[in-house]
């Protein structure tokens, strides 16, 4: 590829990963389900759009059908099965089960974000991958504030996002390091739903069962 297709290429990814990063604390942030699962739309397909970026840059075939399955799992079969699966009422309900507030949470989110870029700098001088030190740190501080958004929430469906988040900052930072086999994302294209499904469906008999989805309430359910 010339030089000129490349930077521009390595410009795009620059915006795809920054975006991705904002919609990563726009999860930690948003106080409601449906937004925290439209935000988890949108990461993903800023994920796809990264990969095939990469892939065109890289001449990688594999990338491109990462891209293709990610844009079929996350942003159509995944939140298909939880908008069938979880109870309509839990998407009107504004997500006021958290153990911060906003402001401390986008705090802490913030210092997360540091972090990722202080242990992603030794990593990225090794690698030395021209789209790494893009996708590394990004992908890192995704992985940090889904693991964060799992922690401050106590409902079930926003943690489940927040475990895909997790998985979404895993992918964003290993397409810059290694060409992935489609055999990876075949993978988790298989596992991911099966996870979402089994949340969704619990979800659904807690809110019947306690008419909320706190995941601390479960101890309610079990037999007298």
């Amino acid at each position: 590829m010339q030089s000129g297709g490349f930077a521009l290429i390595f410009a795009l990814d620059a915006l795809t990963g920054a975006l991705f990063l904002l919609t990563a604390f726009g999860v930690v942030g948003t106080r409601q389900v449906l937004a925290s699962l439209q935000l988890f739309i949108l990461q993903s397909l800023l994920l796809a759009a990264s990969a095939i970026l990469l892939g065109i840059a890289l001449d990688s075939p594999h990338l491109l059908a990462v891209a293709a399955i990610t844009l079929a799992t996350k942003t159509f079969l995944i939140p298909w099965l939880l908008r069938r699966t979880v109870s309509v009422e839990v998407y009107r309900t504004r997500e006021i089960e958290r153990v911060l507030n906003v402001p401390t949470s986008l705090l802490v989110a913030a210092v997360l974000v540091v972090v990722a870029y202080v242990v992603a700098s030794p990593m990225v001088g090794a690698v030395a991958l021209p789209f790494t030190r893009i996708n590394l740190p990004l992908g890192l501080a995704a992985i940090f504030l889904g693991a964060f958004t799992v922690v401050v929430r106590r409902e079930a469906v926003p943690q489940l996002l927040g475990l895909l988040a997790v998985e979404n900052g895993v992918f964003f930072a290993g397409i810059a390091i290694v060409s992935l086999p489609v055999i990876a994302e075949l993978a988790a294209a298989v596992d991911v739903p099966v996870v979402a499904l089994v949340v969704g469906l619990l979800t659904r008999s807690i809110h019947q069962r306690l008419g909320t989805t706190a995941v601390g309430r479960l101890a309610a359910l079990r037999e007298p």
